[in-house]
């Protein structure tokens, strides 16, 4: 298994995880020839990737497939003139081109920036200018290139255009332009070469307040992702599916990095609406042995018939993306006898903490810290939290980076000091400790609630309010109150069935009241049709609150 010269593979408890997990960083060390091409040389045949669609289409592909398209796709490119440090855009949704377009980039030394094809005209113009995008490679539906053809009149950078999945007039087309083109690419020597500390991935975050941060990532963050292969159990020879588009770093965390280090093969179901029967029927007509969603995609299949699927081929679960219910748990594990691991981690980072294989997990609890990160919760003083004291989470910093951690937000200095400071760097995300040594997710730090000199975690609320069969969503913010300071307030999306009332209000209210602690339950209940979210699907509290204030 390849990934065992770069990490040690057995560990038999949590301790011996941390006492052991030591990542090996060679020199000069590039994904696409030192992980892709050395196992296309030593087993061409071992499969790398499994497609389908919603439609039945299906493609296999094996790690020599891979070598050969991501070769032929790199000399495409550089036939254009894209070249070491040049910016490139993919919007390609779950089409398996993405693949071979990363891994060609990653070859040239070029820095992919992937996207989703949700982007608007504006954001287009914002991402082509501040990354300086020099060539965009995106799907041929959904509307995306008549948007790019739009933002390409303020986007200066912007030379090449390349559509993927059908043609687009004065677009090259990828998969044409790369059946011209040899399937032999030589690494590049000398100044073309890339070194570990080069410009090799990045990501515009979808923040729930401001514009989208970049985070920059340099060329040994695929190896940071062994920690977060070590959280998805993955095995030389499974089929790991993480749900997620390829514009997202969920993507990074599940279909690409850390699976093809273990040999693991990457499942991608390509869809366009999320039908939980569908997705239960793919994992067990293609045997899926490891899986990874976020909460909400758990929450949609444990309401379908289960039991009438054959998901014995299924050995291990995780989840990430959004703090786990306590309720989904404990369905997921009725009706499978499966465990949902869950793990913590952001764009800036892999998986910081982890309910990691060897250990017991507590429901509702984001796990312990990753080997290799020294992670700490701080007060407003950045002294350590005391056991059960809410605090940031919070990385402290000794020497060099970790391997997996960002380089920074690129372009943004001031950005980058206000998060990494006092040899700390701040998530901005809270939670506590418990007398065991797991940490328990609260909330963002700009979210906590501050009522009569209580604080309250907008997540411990939501979880409650979750668990009624009335409420599909919910968001939990705060309202100024002259004489508690803060009150709290429930901004709800009602499920089928159900009808905004006084009555049902109340109801909610008192159902909190016996969840949690009493001084917790929403003061101020709203109904709506649906909550504010970012094109990623989170939830801007920022604008409820905005919308009240505006509203007083």
């Amino acid at each position: 298994m390849l990934s065992e010269k770069y990490v040690c593979k057995t560990f038999s408890s949590y301790e011996d995880l941390l006492e052991k997990f030591k990542i090996n960083v060679p020199d000069n060390f590039n994904f696409g020839f030192d992980v892709v091409d050395l196992i296309a040389d030593k087993d061409p045949d071992k499969k790398a990737l499994v497609w389908c669609n919603e439609h039945g289409d299906e493609r296999i592909f094996t790690f020599g497939d891979i070598k050969k398209y991501s070769n032929k796709a790199a000399n495409f490119f550089k036939s254009l003139g894209i070249k070491k440090g040049d910016a490139v855009m993919l919007i390609l949704k779950r089409r398996y081109e993405f693949w071979f377009a990363i891994i060609a980039l990653h070859k040239i030394g070029a820095v992919p920036i992937p996207a989703t094809h949700l982007l608007t005209e504006k954001d287009i113009v914002y991402r082509n200018n501040a990354a300086d995008i020099k060539m965009i490679v995106s799907v041929a539906t959904d509307n995306v290139p008549e948007t790019i053809n739009k933002a390409e009149h303020e986007s200066p950078s912007l030379k090449y255009k390349v559509s993927v999945h059908g043609g687009v007039e004065g677009w090259y087309n990828f998969t044409a332009e790369m059946e011209k083109q040899p399937d032999v690419f030589k690494r590049p020597e000398g100044e073309d070469a890339t070194v570990n500390e080069d410009k090799f991935l990045l990501y515009f975050t979808s923040g729930t307040t401001g514009m989208p941060k970049m985070v920059l990532h340099d060329y040994t963050y695929p190896l940071g992702h062994l920690i977060t292969s070590a959280w998805q159990n993955l095995a030389d020879g499974g089929l790991h599916l993480t749900v997620a588009d390829t514009g997202w770093a969920k993507a990074a965390w599940g279909k690409l990095y850390g699976q093809w280090l273990h040999g693991c093969s990457v499942f991608v179901y390509d869809f366009d609406k999320f039908m939980p029967k569908n997705l239960i029927e793919v994992l067990t007509k293609y045997g899926v042995t490891s899986f990874c969603a976020p909460p909400t995609v758990y929450r949609y299949l444990i309401k379908e018939d289960l039991l009438k699927y054959d998901l014995s081929r299924l050995k291990y679960c995780t989840v990430a993306g959004e703090p786990l219910n306590p309720e989904v748990y404990n369905k997921w594990k009725e009706l499978t006898g499966l465990r949902l691991m869950e793990a913590y981690g952001q764009t800036e980072l892999i998986a910081l903490i982890c309910n990691f294989p060897m250990m017991t997990p507590k429901p509702g609890s984001i796990g312990k810290p990753s080997p290799c990160y020294n992670v700490d919760i701080v007060n407003e003083e950045y002294n350590s939290c005391e056991t059960g004291e809410v605090g940031q989470i919070v990385v402290r910093m000794s020497g060099s980076k970790p391997v997996g951690m960002f380089c920074g937000y690129y372009r943004d200095d001031a950005l980058t000091k206000s998060v990494w400071h006092d040899n700390m760097y701040f998530t901005g995300d809270t939670a506590y400790k418990d007398e065991d040594g797991f940490f328990w997710f609260v909330g963002r730090a700009d979210d906590i609630i501050k009522s009569s000199g209580y604080r309250i975690g907008p997540f411990e609320v939501e979880s409650a309010l979750i668990e009624h069969p009335s409420v599909l969503e919910c968001a939990i913010t705060a309202v100024p109150d002259p004489d508690r300071g803060q009150i709290v307030k429930a901004t709800i999306v009602l499920s089928k069935g159900y009808k905004a009332s006084h009555d049902l209000a109340v109801e909610l209210q008192n159902h909190v009241k016996k969840v949690t602690a009493p001084y917790k339950y929403p003061r101020i209940i709203e109904f709506v049709d649906e909550l504010p979210k970012t094109i990623s699907g989170k939830i801007r509290r920022v604008e409820i609150r905005q919308t009240d204030n505006k509203t007083k």
